[in-house]
């Protein structure tokens, strides 16, 4: 599971940026921190990145920074949880949730009708997962308990949902700020999930 990486020379290149537009946007809180990683090579040290994630966020940066200032776009990526709350209701009609996956979240959560961003992840990521077939039911509810039980390090940290199978026993577990992660033999990676990516699809779907 380890990421692939670009040097900085090679991210300013592909994404055809500049040094300053880049730690602007450090300084903004639009890259995160962990994402500028040291490393020592053969010229001395150098900075790298995921580059999956840094291209696509700044990707996305690009494309809204037109309608959208620098701190409202910060404001987007944070993974921070706001005060927000919505109702079941307007979550299904803004099409981030389901009516039926809806009816099982109610089922296990048996809370209250209007919803918190950390609860409207959750419903969002069993969404998310239910509806591409990579996980079933009772895989559902598995990572419902998870990411209830794990509330406050999601809140606070970049994190990743990961499922696992088996000899056909399923296991969910959230990975906070690693470059690689490694199971025994046999283990097979259903899904990994980036729960800060889901933040950010939430809440443009907010805007």
């Amino acid at each position: 599971m380890s990421e692939e990486l670009i040097s900085k020379k090679d991210l300013l290149d592909m994404a055809r940026i500049s040094y300053g537009q880049l730690y602007r946007w450090k300084r903004k809180d639009l890259i995160p921190e962990e994402w500028f990683i040291r490393k020592s090579t053969f010229t001395g040290q150098e900075t790298f990145f995921p580059k999956e994630k840094i291209l696509e966020r700044i990707n996305k940066i690009q494309s809204m920074k037109e309608n959208l200032s620098l701190d409202e776009l910060a404001d987007m990526f944070s993974p921070n949880l706001t005060d927000l709350q919505l109702s079941r209701v307007e979550l299904i009609k803004r099409n981030i949730v389901s009516e039926q996956v809806m009816n099982m979240y109610i089922e296990q959560d048996q809370g209250s009708d209007l919803f918190t961003l950390s609860r409207i992840l959750e419903v969002y990521v069993l969404e998310k997962l239910l509806q591409s077939g990579e996980i079933n039911l009772d895989e559902g509810k598995m990572l419902l308990q998870v990411l209830k039980d794990q509330g406050a390090q999601i809140k606070q940290k970049n994190c990743e949902l990961v499922i696992t199978r088996k000899l056909g026993v399923s296991s969910c577990l959230v990975v906070i700020n690693t470059e690689g992660l490694y199971f025994e033999r046999g283990t097979k990676v259903v899904t990994t999930v980036s729960l800060m990516t889901c933040m950010e699809e939430i809440k443009s779907k907010l805007v």
